[in-house]
């Protein structure tokens, strides 16, 4: 399989399951105690557009 191919398919497996994009920035937030959360923010719905995975709604809960 190709690089194209990869990148195809974890982009599928984000769009099917963007919960694993919350659960990424989670534990990127725990590991460096929130200091980048803003950041990490950012990273979470650049990947979510990148993969046309839904935004999470505001106050929405897991």
């Amino acid at each position: 399989m190709d690089l194209n191919g990869i990148v195809n398919k974890a982009k599928d497996a984000l769009k099917s399951n963007p919960d694993l994009i919350e659960k990424g920035g989670d534990a990127i937030d725990k590991a460096t105690g929130g200091k980048y959360a803003s950041q990490v923010d950012k990273a979470q719905d650049a990947a979510r557009k990148a993969v046309g995975a839904e935004q999470k709604q505001q106050g929405e809960q897991q």
